[in-house]
């Protein structure tokens, strides 16, 4: 059964607020969500955008929902014939490259795979269908082959962007061609030139325009109209304007119902861009030098969900060695969770209770709140406080399996916790964190490991390593860990019953 359908609400771009999510049909959401043009190896903003709408359709399967997620490849474009001519290779060479090249890197950052992954290419029949259905009535007009999108035709654009007529025209980028009968008009389908490939057409030899591929894909797949359309901020204006305006002149109904778009990526505060030289792909991230050592699929998702998905990220060595430290912090927690103890008959289990419960209800108000991914994640880092006080206390293995349980099955629809603990690889230091009243999650600027004061997880992994130690009677090892750790200011005390607290 579905939990809690009824209190989840989304940001909608048409209608410039949050609203209540309900879908056509009471349990099955129908997601669309445009891809990538395979040109060119994916960038950390594509990262994002498929992060994001990962974390979306797996919170719906969380709440009880069944989806259909689609998004698609574009595989035929100026940019991937430009490509093509460039290398003097084939242009369906270039677009399996990179398709395959997008889905390694989905794959390293744990991304699941779509339901459906059209290419463009392989929907003319849809296409040329739709466009000729425009001319006929009256949205579009034909010229030399080539055919346009009438925008002074639909009465209703620029609904989805809010922009006013002089913004539009600012903001389209447009083709300058004096056959047209407004600068704003946009291409449904383009004429081939020589040398270029080409599907026959009523109009003759040519192939789609952009937007007009999305808008085919998308009704062939989800039907007339559907639950969800996604994307980053800047496919806002034109594309999704675009989309909109010819798919609603097509059908005579309303396309998408809820518009979903995710912020931009900044790098050290700065846009983004190959011209200042802060551009980098997937692959680089996950495989230049400077990085090898902070950057998991994990690391990396925990990073991009750390921010709201409707704000800028940005991206720095800092906040990816801090995200690191965060993740190792948790796998640290599940390494001493998942470790059998016979000491504790489970004294202090029932205390374990409210925690969780607490965390439960905090955790889906977050993401039912417009996917709030970084107060989700800092109800993770609190939980994991709180636990490690219990474990300090004492906990049974069935109390500590529960608390891991938890962990997983919370971390599912974020896509975090996938990795086996055995298989995490920790860096040499951590940091301490702490949960702002904001509901971010912040360095403790004062904790430094290693070079001063020691983190609350170091000291709780010093006493469980001396438990082992006097457990297998080697009684020299706990005394030297307890100098080792009373060295760095902390103060071990033995109790009675067999647990050890500690002060600074």
């Amino acid at each position: 059964m579905p939990v809690h359908r009824e209190i989840m609400y989304l940001f909608n771009t048409l209608t410039k607020k949050k609203e209540h999510f309900v879908p056509l049909e009471d349990d099955l959401v129908r997601v669309y969500v445009c891809g990538v043009t395979v040109y060119d190896d994916g960038h950390l903003g594509h990262a994002r955008s498929a992060v994001v709408f990962d974390v979306l359709r797996r919170y719906l399967i969380f709440k009880g929902f069944r989806v259909t997620y689609v998004k698609n490849y574009t595989d035929i474009d100026d940019k991937i014939i430009n490509r093509a001519l460039k290398e003097n290779r084939p242009w369906t060479e270039i677009v399996t490259q990179y398709i395959e090249a997008y889905a390694r890197d989905m794959h390293r950052l744990k991304v699941s795979k779509p339901d459906v992954e059209p290419r463009a290419t392989e929907h003319m029949p849809e296409i040329i269908d739709m466009i000729a259905q425009l001319v006929e009535k009256g949205f579009a007009y034909q010229i030399n082959g080539d055919v346009y999108y009438e925008v002074g035709a639909y009465k209703g654009y620029g609904r989805l962007s809010g922009r006013k007529e002089e913004e539009l025209l600012a903001g389209a980028r447009v083709e300058v061609d004096e056959r047209k009968k407004n600068p704003m008009d946009f291409a449904l389908w383009k004429a081939s030139k020589p040398g270029e490939p080409g599907w026959e057409s009523p109009w003759g030899s040519g192939r789609p325009g952009w937007h007009i591929e999305c808008s085919a894909m998308s009704i062939r797949h989800l039907g007339r109209t559907f639950d969800i359309h996604g994307g980053g901020r800047d496919l806002v204006f034109p594309h999704h304007e675009n989309e909109v305006a010819q798919s609603c002149a097509y059908t005579g109904q309303e396309f998408a119902r809820y518009w979903v778009h995710n912020g931009f990526v900044t790098i050290d505060d700065e846009k983004m861009s190959k011209s200042l030289g802060n551009f980098f792909t997937i692959k680089e991230i996950f495989e230049k030098s400077n990085w090898k050592d902070s950057v998991t699929g994990e690391t990396l998702r925990y990073f991009l969900l750390s921010t709201h998905y409707r704000s800028d990220l940005n991206f720095s060595d800092k906040a990816l060695s801090e995200a690191k430290s965060a993740v190792d912090n948790l796998y640290d927690l599940f390494r001493r969770l998942e470790e059998s103890d016979s000491t504790f008959k489970g004294d202090n289990d029932q205390a374990l209770e409210r925690p969780l419960k607490e965390f439960e209800k905090q955790f889906e108000g977050a993401m039912d709140d417009d996917l709030n991914t970084p107060r989700a994640i800092a109800e993770f880092q609190r939980l994991r406080g709180e636990i490690n006080k219990l474990l300090s206390a004492g906990l049974s293995n069935q109390a500590k399996k529960k608390a891991m349980g938890s962990f997983l099955k919370f971390g599912a629809p974020l896509g975090l916790w996938q990795v086996a603990t055995k298989d995490w690889e920790f860096s040499p230091f951590t940091v301490k964190l702490s949960v702002a009243d904001s509901g971010t999650v912040e360095l403790e600027e004062s904790i430094v490991i290693e070079k001063g004061e020691p983190s609350d997880e170091w000291v709780e992994q010093q006493i469980q390593r001396r438990r082992e130690a006097r457990e297998r009677k080697d009684f020299a090892e706990a005394d030297k860990i307890r100098k080792e750790v009373e060295s760095k200011g902390v103060k071990l005390e033995d109790r009675p019953d067999g647990t050890t607290r500690w002060k600074r």
